[in-house]
């Protein structure tokens, strides 16, 4: 497996878009597409783990793995002219193969696991350079990706969230239900708001745009209004019990706290967490 992760980080590579002439984003949408195959493996591989081996010592290889994607979404140290979307394909890369992580560990009802790797901050030398921090958390892996609004500007899509539209269309060959993304992307938002550092550190959860306005709790929170469920599941939100969400559900409620928004759409994270259900049964 180290020499798989290992391989798969190094050809990565061969996937930087190197020509820029047409239209970039066109270049940026063929390369995820190309990227696809190589994705559905590292899929198959997340699943191979959270079913048989959910150790810490592969969590944390895991771990590693995802660390190895982080500087492929900057300038490369040889780069002096360069261009902000220059790197979005391996942004869409990076945000996505993490989003698929995290929603197989949830599936698999790997809670300790995913909360490790959540709490596990990324060692990114080159930050640096901007003198930013070295360590940085999850939101490195939030991806906000210029090149597809240029897209959807440029060709007249009128689309709320090119981003989330690809994220929708491509789960259909992954194996992996559409409605499993769009909970890890709650769980990575909701830990973030809890846990915020700075405004900085939000994560902005794409997938929530397909969510629509009559969702009921995800599953996981569905089934947290079990004690002994919820128990078991807490750490991936990082709180001891129910109340402690109590602040944020009224910040978001009188709209202290302003929720992520696709001009009028947007969800509600009472209900999507089941909050008011929480931990009330045996």
């Amino acid at each position: 497996m180290d020499e798989y992760l290992a391989n798969f980080v190094a050809n990565l590579e061969k996937f930087r878009i190197t020509e820029k002439e047409g239209e970039f984003d066109d270049k940026v949408v063929e390369n995820i597409e190309q990227f696809l195959p190589y994705r559905n493996e590292a899929i198959s591989l997340f699943v191979t783990i959270a079913q048989y081996a959910p150790n810490e010592e592969n969590i944390l290889k895991l771990h590693r793995f995802l660390e190895g994607l982080i500087p492929y979404t900057n300038r490369p140290e040889h780069v002096n002219s360069w261009s902000e979307w220059d790197f979005d394909n391996f942004k869409f890369i990076a945000h996505e193969l993490f989003l698929y992580l995290v929603a197989i560990l949830l599936k698999h009802e790997r809670f300790s696991e995913l909360s490790l790797l959540l709490s596990q901050q990324y060692y990114v030398p080159g930050q640096s350079d901007y003198g930013k921090d070295v360590m940085v958390g999850y939101d490195a892996f939030r991806a906000y990706l210029r090149s597809l609004e240029h897209r959807n500007n440029r060709l007249e899509l009128n689309r709320l969230s090119l981003h989330a539209d690809f994220l929708e269309q491509r789960s259909k060959s992954s194996g992996l239900e559409f409605r499993y993304l769009m909970q890890a992307d709650f769980v990575l938002f909701m830990r973030a708001e809890i846990q915020q550092v700075d405004i900085y550190s939000r994560w902005f959860p794409d997938t929530l745009l397909y969510v629509g306005r009559f969702h009921s709790a995800f599953e996981v929170f569905a089934r947290s209004s079990s004690k002994s469920y919820f128990e078991k599941a807490k750490c991936i939100l990082g709180i001891d019990k129910p109340s402690d969400l109590d602040e944020l559900m009224s910040a978001y409620k009188t709209d202290k706290q302003r929720l992520p928004r696709w001009q009028f759409e947007s969800f509600n994270p009472s209900v999507l967490l089941g909050y008011e259900q929480l931990a009330t049964k045996a």
